[in-house]
């Protein structure tokens, strides 16, 4: 989109028929189920993209803010989460009593914390000499802390469930929120500062939108065409050869594939062997469920996540990566209650999620799959008032750990590298690709890292250093400042 319409002339490549990778559509039948995000939060983010080519996100996307947010439970307590400050401190009164005070406390902190960090994840950060800059310095107390996400929120909440309120989010990058470093904190607080959003029609209606930007702005987009390797001139990156032979030559190219699949796959003779990649942090991987139902459940949330009975020993097993827990966290998604267009007249679609190892230490998922598929739906239905769930289920997908790994992601780790202090800034793979004159990274493998928001920054960081590499210099669009210095006391 940024390319295109600052008048580059790009191609897209594209190994499927639809665009979106993880966060493209899924048919089944009738039903259309997003295959990895399910909701949008730091919406300006997005906002400012689609600004920067001189349009409105709303005029090509159906946002709906959802309040309540998410139902969380564990065993029989439930908490509902709102972005409305008084209702949401209402509603942990109710359940948490003598703790809404530590949430508005919690709340005026990450203010001025997002304000402090959130200028360091929209710069480069290429070169060493980058620390230098005076708005790290500013945040470096936040980001350079050995604290974990748990431990900051232990300065705030007594109640460990209602810690687990302000600490899942860490699940987006993939991560345990006892290793978590603590600058995500910020996570949790922005969403119930700034909401979440969904997107009739689903999340990847927003990769289906900027693809008819690209085009509009006379981008180029080939469907099924799939990269078989990068060939070189020294250290510039000269064709790309696809899998049915063809060869295109290219000034500048972006590698939007999951950063170690490709780094171990198409970087022809500049690739890096398996077992060096290996060496690297991963993220745990997830099992999906995608459930096309014959009835509406109009009683159940947009958004739940049932918590495991002992989440932290859930969470060590995920991201020991040796186990596959029993005892498991599901995240259920429910938008036929928002959304008519998911699903046919009187009925619905449900999206299962649930956090379980990588293919690191090779499970055979072959095996397990059908077993564990099933154990997830007897939660469903002692956890939740869906207790004829199994009696209309018309439509079923699964995707493991070894689905995502077929799917070119490394190890299967659906969230990419892992965020931890040593792969993080300078030391996360770079936009522009140490080591290549002309070659670029955008995606969640890359800097500022995971999460849809993040990964937009990304494009926009490396639409910029090409640029700049043709002595142009952007003026961003910036509606973040202005946003967050109003939330700021």
């Amino acid at each position: 989109m940024l390319l295109a319409h600052r008048g580059y002339k790009v191609t897209l490549l594209e190994k499927e028929e639809r665009v979106g990778g993880r966060n493209a559509r899924i048919d089944l039948g009738p039903y259309s189920f997003d295959t990895g995000p399910t909701f949008l939060h730091q919406k300006f983010t997005l906002d400012e993209i689609f600004a920067e080519v001189g349009r409105k996100s709303e005029d090509y996307l159906d946002f709906v803010k959802l309040d309540p947010m998410t139902r969380l439970t564990w065993g029989d307590v439930s908490l509902e989460t709102s972005c409305d400050r008084e209702k949401m401190a209402a509603n942990i009164r109710s359940v948490f009593p003598e703790e809404e005070e530590n949430f508005l406390r919690f709340m005026d902190d990450h203010a001025k914390k997002l304000r402090t960090i959130f200028p360091c994840l929209q710069k480069p950060y290429q070169k060493l000499s980058s620390y230098l800059d005076p708005t790290l310095f500013k945040a470096l107390p936040h980001v350079a802390t050995t604290k974990s996400v748990m431990d900051v929120l232990g300065n705030y909440f007594t109640d460990d469930r209602l810690k687990l309120a302000f600490t899942f989010q860490a699940k987006y990058l993939g991560m345990s929120p006892w290793k978590c470093p603590g600058l995500f904190s910020i996570l949790s607080y922005i969403e119930y500062e700034h909401g979440i959003y969904h997107t009739q029609g689903g999340l990847s209606e927003i990769s289906e939108s900027m693809a008819r930007v690209v085009e509009e702005e006379g981008g180029e987009i080939r469907f099924n065409s799939e990269v078989k390797e990068i060939k070189y001139v020294g250290k510039t990156a000269a064709e790309v050869e696809l899998t049915d032979g063809q060869v295109l030559s290219c000034d500048q190219l972006i590698v939007n594939a999951d950063y170690a699949y490709a780094r171990s796959a198409i970087f022809g003779e500049k690739k890096k062997p398996r077992e060096e990649l290996l060496k690297k942090k991963y993220s745990c991987s997830t099992f999906m469920l995608y459930l096309g139902v014959d009835k509406i459940y109009e009683d159940q949330p947009h958004h739940h996540i049932i918590f495991a009975d002992n989440y932290h020993r859930n969470l060590n097993e995920v991201l020991e990566g040796k186990t596959i827990s029993k005892d498991m966290s599901i995240y259920i998604r429910n938008s036929s209650v928002t959304d008519p267009t998911v699903a046919p007249p009187g009925h619905s679609q449900l999206y299962l999620l649930v956090p379980t190892v990588n293919t690191r230490h090779g499970h055979d998922w072959a095996a397990e799959k059908e077993a564990y598929a099933e154990q997830i739906i007897d939660r469903m239905i002692e956890k939740t008032n869906m207790k004829d769930l199994r009696e209309h289920i018309v439509k079923k997908k699964v995707l493991t750990p070894k689905s995502w790994e077929d799917s070119n992601i490394f190890i299967g780790a659906t969230f990419n590298l892992a965020h931890t202090l040593d792969q993080m800034l300078h030391f996360r793979p770079q936009n522009k690709l140490k080591g290549f004159d002309n070659l670029y990274l955008v995606g969640g493998g890359t800097h500022p890292g995971s999460g849809l928001p993040t990964i937009y920054e990304s494009a926009r960081i490396t639409a910029n250093l090409i640029d700049e590499d043709y002595g142009t210099k952007r003026q961003r669009v910036d509606f973040a400042t202005k946003i967050l210095e109003e939330t700021v006391k």
